[in-house]
């Protein structure tokens, strides 16, 4: 049984990751389903153990398990004794088991779950930080030794995430030696290559903290995750650099990358890599893509290499006043444009995760609300499009 920590008082978080309010829902409860769309909540905070649940990921099994992960914490508060906890569905994220607590560490706070699913073995690979207790992002310090080290952990499921393996540091392989002060991964998913000389990589979304600057890049694996090489920082382009990260390929066999801002325009920025995630074009505003400064979530969701049409899925909350307006986007050519946009929550909507279910329905795990629930929703391609 995991151990309760529920407390009375709520401990709002500081810093930029919670500096935008979430406005209330339309309406109470599970948002109202309509033709092609569905809501069901998986976490919702005070509840089983919990104070408050934040930082949604989603994967997919090879077997068509769909696995929902977040962080279980103590309060409201980024670093709050948080644990990695999961849910799983069976039957396409229609219903969802019992919460299953897969890595706790005591008092530490652990951060920032991330996964992907590797196509050859089907084994799940989920990272996230340990920051020891009372040690916040700007209190780290760079190295790998010490009381105010910052962590990172690899852990691995085989059996559709039933069943876990003990966490494995990998600090020394994501973690520049010397300058670098924390490594939040993601959140969200990673990604596995499929085209040219890289195709079986992995690639896992990185944000280098070198406080109170960070850098992105993508840390990536050759043999299934076994081991793993810190790529390049993405240089600045525009005014900002990069924040929390996500990654796509693309059809040329080049990957993009898509941050949070965190300079004035409060729009998404935009790198790209043309040797498999170790180095990146220069991070540029998507005038597109708005934001309230907060992290989005991207995904293809078909392939010209299956003879499909490329279509490439993104989501945030589309509003540069706060975390609202949950909406997802669809691109057609290669994520240059994004010409089909619906909103999927007009209410208050933070961190997301998208996912392909095995029925082809599309999923996004997100944070509603003030953070009272992480929902997910199920909805087609027709819902999206409207045809």
């Amino acid at each position: 049984m995991h151990k309760v920590r529920l407390t009375l008082l709520v401990v709002l978080a500081v810093g930029s990751i919670d500096s935008c309010t979430l406005s209330d829902g339309p309406r109470g409860g599970v948002p109202a389903s309509e033709s092609g769309v569905t809501f069901i909540d998986v976490f919702t905070s005070g509840t089983e153990g919990y104070h408050t649940f934040r930082i949604p990921s989603v994967v997919v099994t090879r077997d068509g398990t769909a696995l929902a992960f977040c962080e279980g914490r103590a309060s409201r508060a980024d670093h709050s004794q948080n644990d990695i906890v999961l849910k799983r569905s069976t039957d396409g994220g229609k219903t969802w088991g019992p919460l299953t607590v897969i890595a706790e560490d005591g008092k530490n706070a652990l951060l920032n779950p991330c996964a992907v699913a590797v196509r050859e073995t089907g084994r799940v690979l989920l990272m996230y930080q340990r920051y020891p207790e009372g040690c916040h992002t700007n209190k780290t310090v760079p190295g790998y030794e010490g009381e105010r080290i910052s962590r990172s952990f690899l852990i691995t499921s085989d059996d559709g995430g039933r069943t876990w393996s003990k966490p494995r540091e990998i600090t020394r392989m994501v973690k520049r030696p010397t300058e670098v002060t924390a490594t939040p991964v993601g959140p969200g998913n990673g990604i596995q290559l499929r085209r040219g000389k890289h195709a079986g990589r992995i690639l896992m979304p990185f944000v280098n903290q070198i406080w109170p600057r960070r850098k992105v890049c993508a840390a990536y694996s050759d043999d299934f995750g076994e081991t793993w090489t810190s790529g390049e920082w993405a240089p600045e382009g525009s005014k900002g650099t990069g924040a929390e990260v996500a990654l796509v390929e693309l059809a040329d066999g080049s990957v993009m990358m898509n941050t949070r801002s965190t300079g004035g325009a409060k729009r998404r920025k935009v790198a790209v890599s043309t040797d498999g995630g170790r180095t990146w074009s220069p991070l540029l505003d998507d005038p597109t893509l708005i934001e309230p400064q907060c992290q989005g979530t991207m995904l293809r969701y078909s392939d010209p290499l299956d003879g499909q049409d490329s279509r490439i899925l993104f989501a945030n909350p589309a509003s540069q006043k706060r975390r609202a307006n949950g909406t997802v986007r669809l691109s057609i050519d290669e994520g240059k444009t994004w010409s089909v946009s619906r909103v999927l929550y007009p209410g208050g909507y933070a961190y997301s995760c998208l996912t392909v279910l095995p029925d082809r329905t599309i999923g996004c795990l997100f944070e509603r609300d003030g953070y009272k629930h992480i929902t997910f929703a199920r909805f087609t391609l027709a819902w999206l499009t409207g045809r």
